[in-house]
């Protein structure tokens, strides 16, 4: 037994104090440049960010909006997809991204996973297109970059839109080429607690077309680009000055944050892989994964959830109830079997912990817990 059972610490499923302790200081002083400017909405700050955010994600347009699902909304509506239209959404995925599709009055079709990477099956997406289909909406699940490939082939074929989803995935990429950069009109989260996150809630629409970009940029102000001249029937989903000023100085730090993530699953990997009962994250080969969670898939995931829970581990599941059997979309009349392979990474996968900051001392805690746990099951 590894020592490190005689002296115990509690490993919570996320902390934020090594991140932002070595930030403070930057933190402070772009909170006090907000303070002091007296301009807090649609100023400097957010058009600084867009600038740095757009080089970041190597796409010619980004417009900050109030958070992720707000941003894959303003997409959809942009690119007109609205009532009698259907779009293309993983089964396996949190329910943001079917509410979207709702938002706009479209119907979400639900797509299986691939059962390596759990994210949607391009294979599967060809099946499913109807006339109606007006979109495709690939997730970049737990932050590993989608077949885009194979999906933006699919979606020229059948002259269909393509909207990411690319909220847990920040500077992950697949074939070399950034997500966030592949679609029509991509959406992302700032949520905190992502890879990149701000200190309340935030999100962005990523584009190269500049007349997307125009009606986003609207749409997201009442749909006025000029004070009091209103274009559309518009909303108020604008990214505050003060989180832009946050996610401006993150942003700096963001690459050095995606090495300790992967580092860190890489020490994951290295101690569990001897248990033949897990199953670890699996890479797809053109693919990269920037660890938003790492997330592993046992049959016995409750009882060692719970017994991480015992010895002062946290976890998390993502997601426990697909958005197929969540009670908000049994008008859609979708049953228990319907999407077996949904189901099954909702019963069988827990995320372990990981953020910035974590050292091996614990990821090696983790790991001999786990390993414990199996020893007795």
């Amino acid at each position: 037994m590894s020592k490190l059972f005689y002296n115990m610490m509690t490993v919570p499923f996320l902390n934020f104090e090594p991140m932002h302790s070595a930030i403070k200081a930057e933190m402070r002083n772009a909170f006090e440049k907000v303070y002091d400017s007296y301009w807090y909405i649609m100023g400097k700050q957010l058009s600084d960010f867009e600038k740095a955010y757009s080089r970041f994600n190597q796409v010619e347009h980004v417009i900050g909006v109030s958070n992720g699902l707000d941003a894959l909304h303003l997409a959809l509506k942009a690119l007109n997809i609205g009532p009698g239209d259907e779009v293309i959404v993983p089964s396996n995925t949190y329910i943001a991204t079917a509410l979207a599709t709702s938002y706009v009055g479209a119907t979400p079709v639900f797509v299986e996973p691939d059962q390596s990477t759990y994210n949607i099956s391009p294979n599967n997406i060809e099946e499913a297109i109807t006339s109606r289909t007006r979109a495709i909406m690939p997730v970049h699940l737990y932050g590993q970059a989608c077949n885009m490939d194979a999906i933006m082939e699919i979606a020229k074929k059948h002259g269909l839109y393509v909207i990411e989803d690319n909220a847990q995935a920040h500077g992950a990429a697949f074939a070399s080429k950034i997500t966030g950069s592949w679609g029509h009109a991509n959406g992302t989260s700032f949520y905190p607690g992502k890879n990149l996150g701000a200190l309340g809630d935030g999100g962005a629409v990523t584009t190269n077309d500049s007349e997307v970009a125009m009606r986003i940029r609207a749409l997201r102000n009442y749909g006025s680009q000029v004070k009091y001249k209103n274009e559309f029937i518009g909303h108020n989903m604008r990214l505050d000055e003060l989180q832009a000023a946050f996610l401006t100085i993150k942003l700096k730090y963001l690459q050095r944050w995606t090495a300790q993530r992967q580092q860190i699953a890489a020490w994951y990997n290295e101690n569990l892989s001897v248990l033949d009962d897990l199953v670890l994250p699996y890479v797809h080969p053109e693919a990269t994964h920037v660890y938003h969670l790492y997330v592993i898939k046992t049959k016995l995931r409750n009882e060692l959830q719970e017994y991480l829970a015992n010895h002062n581990i946290g976890t998390l599941i993502h997601y426990p109830i697909p958005p197929h059997l969540q009670k908000a979309y049994v008008h859609l009349g979708y049953k228990s079997g319907d999407f077996p392979i949904a189901e099954e990474l909702a019963n069988t996968c827990l995320s372990l912990p990981l953020w910035p900051g974590m050292d091996n001392k614990e990821v090696l805690q983790v790991c001999d817990v786990i390993k414990r746990f199996y020893a007795t099951n």
